[in-house]
């Protein structure tokens, strides 16, 4: 079966997973996801996530959800550039998320990275997602 947005697919998995009060849930690996959930670890979102190998030699990401307290950590995660629309910031004009609270996570040239990493470097891209 194949996704038309494979990371739309990640973050309803977390949402609904957070919903259930999961432990940790599975997705399908890829290095994008990787790179994304990297910068979800960094920032405290989630504890850890695991690259697992499952049949016919595929490879899985096990992610380990995070609480506080019985409450999920992410009280948002929300895709912003979707297939059929795109969206792009410079880096002077990259949106601050819940007055700086939040995390935008960017694909930009030098990789993918959270938005103050990327006003820290000067450089602008796609608007991935923003989590709060």
């Amino acid at each position: 079966m194949t996704l038309t947005d494979p990371i739309g697919d990640m973050f309803s998995r977390i949402r609904n997973g957070q919903m259930r009060s999961l432990n940790s849930i599975e997705i399908p690996s890829s290095n994008f996801r990787k790179n994304i959930l990297q910068i979800l670890k960094n920032e405290g979102y989630i504890k850890d996530y695991f690259i697992e190998k499952t049949e016919n030699n595929k490879t899985s990401l096990k992610i380990s959800l995070k609480y506080y307290e019985g409450d999920p950590v992410i009280k948002e995660i929300k895709r912003i550039s979707k297939p059929g629309r795109r969206v792009y910031s410079r880096a002077t004009s990259i949106p601050k998320v819940m007055n700086g609270l939040g995390l935008a996570i960017l694909s930009t040239p030098k990789g993918v990275m959270s938005d103050s990493e990327a006003r820290k470097n000067n450089v602008g891209g796609e608007i991935i997602c923003r989590v709060f």
